[in-house]
């Protein structure tokens, strides 16, 4: 059986980019494919070395730096890509990839990250209420065709309970539920926490760090580490406040010695899933996240939820958190094993049927 697998771009590894890794250690030996690809090489071994078969958006002016700025290009680009040759086809999307054309003797089956969130909950976000005509029409056109390319997938399968509602809202289509991997046995258990709180995301936008760093604001007595880097990084540094401090982007052993020693791991966002929370867990540390999508699926009687993304409904739940018995590490740890690596290896394979 010759096997393609189809990603919407490869530019850094992470959540989206952990499943990938766990379903190119199922079938090694299938070819990739994606809009583009500059993920940098001392990521690569995590794709098996492979380097994806592009499109010619990897070929466009800037397309490594601004390559969100082609997203209206994207379908017409993935649907070039020519997977006749191919009898299982596996997308793994949140954009585009699911919009690949297959034949009626293929199949074709679709770990769904998200529905396209530009064109769909974060159409206003995105658009940030200016006035561009342009770009609402674009997103208008792409509202269409991600409706109209869900119809080409076979099977869907939704990385949370979160995400097939949300499938079934805009697809109108039913989906199976596989919650991502999490590497449980590259964070060790530390019970030994130390006097600072930690969050770690991507700096971009709708992670809500900018949030977390003013409900610091206002608890100067608190300590906030931040790890990651992107596009908000210069903003945020520069309005953190003295007991907010970032590390960038970081090795892996390093964000393991933090996550693990942290007393405990402040969430934001609004996610699909949430690795980074359970990454925590995982170390043994409690979550206080946001109290809607798939974090309140994953983290359960081992988080405490805020209800509003503010600096008041934050500083509020650290408050309580302060307040009540400290969350057991080894509770944090066994929740954090429900999601293993092995284990979304077994239910993906018992659910493509080899």
């Amino acid at each position: 059986m010759r096997v393609a697998i189809v990603h919407d771009w490869l530019i850094v590894y992470a959540g989206a980019e952990k499943v990938l890794e766990q379903i190119l250690a199922i079938f090694p030996k299938a070819d990739l494919f994606s809009v583009i690809d500059f993920l940098p090489k001392h990521f690569r071994a995590h794709i098996l070395d492979k380097k994806a078969k592009t499109t010619f958006i990897q070929h466009l002016p800037f397309a490594k730096q601004f390559y969100r700025l082609y997203l209206p290009l994207m379908p017409l680009a993935i649907e070039q890509i020519d997977l006749s040759g191919y009898d299982l086809v596996i997308s793994s999307s949140h954009a585009v990839a699911k919009g690949v054309l297959t034949a009626p003797g293929q199949r074709h089956i679709c770990y769904c990250h998200s529905p396209l969130r530009y064109a769909w909950d974060l159409h206003h976000s995105y658009l940030k209420g200016e006035k561009k005509p342009l770009a609402r029409y674009a997103l208008h056109h792409l509202r269409l065709w991600d409706t109209l390319s869900s119809y080409r997938v076979d099977t869907f399968i939704a990385n949370s309970r979160f995400i097939k509602e949300r499938i079934e809202k805009c697809y109108r289509r039913d989906a199976l539920v596989i919650y991502p991997p999490v590497a449980v046995e590259a964070f060790p258990l530390q019970e030994q926490k130390q006097d600072f709180y930690v969050t770690a995301s991507r700096l971009v936008n709708y992670k809500k760090i900018d949030v977390i760093v003013e409900a610091f604001r206002s608890m100067p007595g608190r300590r906030l580490i931040v790890i990651g880097s992107g596009p908000e990084e210069r903003t945020l540094r520069k309005k953190a406040p003295s007991n907010v401090s970032f590390t960038g982007h970081l090795p892996h052993d390093k964000l393991a010695e933090y996550l693990g020693k942290a007393r405990a791991f402040v969430y934001a966002a609004l996610e699909d899933f949430g690795i980074a929370p359970l990454e925590a867990q995982a170390s043994g540390t409690a979550v206080i996240a946001y109290g809607k999508g798939g974090v309140r699926e994953t983290c359960g009687k081992t988080a405490l939820f805020f209800m509003e993304q503010s600096p008041q409904s934050i500083r509020e739940a650290v408050e309580i958190f302060e307040s009540k018995s400290p969350i057991s590490p080894i509770r944090c740890r066994e929740n954090a094993e429900r999601f293993s690596e092995a284990r979304f290896r077994e239910e993906f394979l018992k659910q493509v049927g080899i």
